[in-house]
């Protein structure tokens, strides 16, 4: 740019002739650049067209029990950029408290992670809240393997277990955080600025509580992929959890490929939606209770909220769309869910159509079991045979539920089926047949089926979540014909070895 800016300020003085081959070679540059972007507009629509207008033409049963296409795409979550090792000199503690359930957990962790990297900072392994919901105190040391989370992230950030003391006047002294609420979806410049200023003056500052409080659509794909390792690679369970999911899954699979689905009509998703009207007076008293207690206030109509899709799917309503887009009485179901609301009444509609139901005490009734289901435990146990399953439909995927990561990691996992009902669209079909119009039925809950993606890559569309969906900033290809989308080197992570003992071997020398 210097030697163009440089050209045109020497020339800017000749007239006639002069002028006249200035702006020959203005409209030149202009015209360059203009193919420039042509090229690259093309080539990105090119490597996305495909994809967006992925839509089915018809369902066939059959195709959804094998993964989606993936359209030539493989998950990658490796530096394709510089990325320099963590300094050896932070500037201070980052302590965060993870609220919420365990998607929110997994969300939050990943943001504290990317939080400590954004402001060069020593993260203390995360606290999870988990003792106000799940009345579970055994944090991320009883659900996730410590060891590897802290060997997978070592290229990133320095995680230590707890903030060591301080050696002061021959005394060692503990640093105290900083307490800080961080605003919601905060922007990177808060944790640059405001953060990092506290960090900076206290040595340690904790954020609490810890869930949304960082933005999901960052500007900086090294950020987003990130946010991918620690996800899908550092958060691993502990080997007892992911050995008991395994062997639910076998089990499973003995009668061949099988079906999971989050089944989401419990006490608190349906008092947060304010869906009663389809319970008895006693039932109805006891959501509108626990949304006081638990919810602000918000006037909420159940008529208006079902018209647009609001409300959680009743499980009937989960049978009769699977039912019409073809899967019989012998599809084998894992049921994933915590205590439904109403139980066997709304139960034995769906059960008439889908027999072979099953939940993870079903599978494998063994003590074994009920000491690892408790909690969060239990909860992992879902998470994990959900993510092996064949197929996988949530039956309300909203930003902050169980399977809102789910989908996003099914589809880092190898663009693993998923089945994402359109409750909006669906709910006016489901409203006409309450009221005695039933002809066309099945064949209008098929349309709108086939205008949802079914785990194939697609392009990510407010309001969904990047946890939801990572593609394509986690995602490459290996023929890509756009160079953004190449797939990195196969020994990323040898480089990025050499770089960080290069860099401790540095340290080492300048200490000595």
């Amino acid at each position: 740019m210097r030697s163009r800016a440089g050209f045109h300020r020497q020339h800017g003085r000749h007239t006639g002739g002069s002028g006249m081959k200035g702006m020959i070679v203005k409209l030149s540059l202009a015209a360059v650049v203009l193919l420039i972007c042509t090229l690259s507009l093309f080539f990105s629509s090119t490597g996305t067209s495909n994809i967006q207008s992925s839509y089915r033409s018809e369902i066939h049963v059959e195709e959804l029990w094998s993964n989606a296409d993936s359209g030539g795409w493989r998950p990658s979550s490796a530096p394709r950029t510089h990325w320099p090792p963590p300094p050896n000199e932070s500037n201070g503690y980052l302590r965060v408290r993870c609220n919420g359930g365990l998607n929110q957990q997994r969300s939050a962790i990943s943001n504290a992670v990317l939080a400590a990297r954004i402001m060069n900072a020593t993260l203390v392994l995360p606290e999870l809240d988990a003792n106000s919901f799940w009345h579970d105190d055994s944090g991320f040391y009883g659900i996730y393997d410590v060891e590897h989370f802290i060997k997978t992230l070592r290229y990133d950030v320095k995680i230590v277990e707890s903030i060591p003391e301080n050696q002061k006047s021959g005394k060692k002294k503990k640093i105290k955080a900083f307490q800080l609420r961080p605003p919601r979806d905060a922007p990177i410049s808060w944790y640059t600025n405001d953060a990092l200023k506290k960090m900076k003056e206290h040595g340690a500052i904790y954020l609490t509580p810890f869930s949304h409080r960082l933005a999901e659509e960052i500007d900086n794909p090294e950020y987003q992929r990130l946010r991918c390792r620690v996800n899908y690679h550092a958060l691993r369970f502990k080997p007892h959890i992911m050995k008991l999911s395994q062997s639910i899954v076998d089990k499973l699979r003995t009668q061949g490929p099988f079906m999971s689905i989050h089944l989401r009509f419990e006490m608190d998703m349906l008092a947060f939606a304010g869906c009663f009207d389809i319970f008895t007076p006693q039932e109805q008293k006891i959501l509108k209770k626990y949304r006081e207690e638990n919810f602000a206030p918000k006037r909420l109509v159940y008529n208006e909220r079902r018209a647009i899709g609001k409300c959680p799917l009743t499980p009937e309503e989960v049978g009769l769309i699977l039912r019409a887009l073809g899967f019989d009485n012998s599809t084998r179901i894992y049921l994933a869910a915590g205590e439904l609301f109403g139980g066997e009444r709304f139960m034995k509609p769906f059960r008439s159509l889908f027999p072979r139901l099953e939940n993870h005490s079903s599978v494998e009734n063994s003590e074994e079991l009920a000491e690892n289901t408790r909690g969060l435990a239990g909860s992992a146990v879902d998470y994990m045979v959900c993510l092996l399953s064949d197929i996988f439909m949530p039956t309300y995927d909203g930003p902050s539920n169980f399977a809102n990561n789910l989908l996003g990691h099914r589809l880092y996992y190898g663009f693993r089926t998923t089945i994402r009902p359109d409750r909006k669209s669906l709910a006016p079909i489901f409203i006409d047949k309450e009221n005695g119009r039933t002809a066309g039925f099945d064949d209008a809950i098929r349309k709108v089926m086939l205008k949802t993606n079914f785990g194939e890559p697609h392009k990510r569309v407010s309001p969904e979540s990047f946890y939801t969906n990572s593609w394509p900033e986690c995602f490459c290809q290996t023929s890509a014909k756009n160079p953004a989308d190449k797939c990195p080197p196969n020994d990323i992570l040898n480089i990025m070895n050499d770089e960080l003992e290069k860099t401790e071997t540095h340290a080492n020398s300048t200490i000595s």
